[in-house]
């Protein structure tokens, strides 16, 4: 084989593999604009549901596709396509209307045209209490993030969806709020961890349908004590394998 044809060679050899990277690279973009994104919890809001450091996926296709589905969210158009309506009660990632660059992830509680309201811990919708009933406590620090036991409260929504939420003290700030009226096209998010989270009731306010990135459906891996996957070494102690697989109700 003479020299040119050895360099021919290689040549081919280094184009196949940059052609083999450039489509998965492709391949991978496709999946997480349309189809699934992987997205981690960074805090405590949505206890007892999702814990810090569990890594779920979100379904891009659940409300159609907005700017906000795309990588680094370019303005390339307004609104959505393909769009539908979240269900009440859904668990959804979407971008913060102060800074669209800040993800959060927060549950569907009030849909366009809602009165929401909470008065003394109790959850109103349109002027009715929604179902709510203690269902106990938990008293583990990795669920609750505090060293003593938590009330557990069942909440069920008018559609019959049904979750746990924690209630760290029965006088918080967010127990007793001004009655919220959800404009068209907006929706009012609340955090499970009710009297610690950042939601519709304070800074949040009215997250628009176009900020929607998708559905939280399913955790595929949990690491606890703010540790990094990375560090495979701590995983004998720190991983929770009973979450790995679970879905998110």
């Amino acid at each position: 084989m003479s020299v040119a044809d050895k360099s021919r060679k290689k040549s081919g050899g280094l184009g196949e593999t940059v052609s083999v990277i450039v489509q998965a690279l492709l391949l991978a973009l496709v999946i997480r604009t349309l189809l699934f994104q992987p997205f981690s919890i960074p805090s405590g809001s949505m206890r007892p549901t999702l814990l810090e450091g569990d890594y779920l996926f979100v379904t891009k296709w659940a409300y159609g596709y907005s700017r906000y589905s795309l990588p680094f969210s370019p303005p390339i158009f307004s609104g959505r396509i393909w769009g539908s309506e979240p269900e009440r009660g859904d668990v959804v990632v979407f971008k913060f209307p102060p800074n669209p660059s800040l993800d959060y992830i927060k549950r569907v509680i009030g849909l366009p045209g809602d009165r929401i309201q909470v008065r003394e811990g109790q959850l109103y919708i349109n002027d009715a209490p929604v179902e709510r009933e203690k269902v106990g406590e938990i008293d583990n620090p990795d669920i609750t993030e505090m060293t003593r036991p938590v009330d557990v409260y069942r909440e069920t929504l008018p559609n019959g969806i049904s979750y746990e939420t924690l209630d760290l003290s029965p006088n918080s700030v967010g127990d007793n709020t001004r009655e919220f009226v959800v404009p068209e096209g907006h929706y009012f998010m609340m955090g499970d961890n009710r009297d610690n989270s950042t939601d519709s009731r304070f800074s949040v306010g009215f997250v628009p349908a176009e900020n929607l990135v998708g559905r939280a459906n399913i955790i595929f891996f949990s690491i606890a004590g703010g540790v990094s996957p990375l560090e495979i070494w701590k995983w004998p102690t720190e991983i929770r394998p009973t979450r790995f697989f679970t879905w998110v109700d």
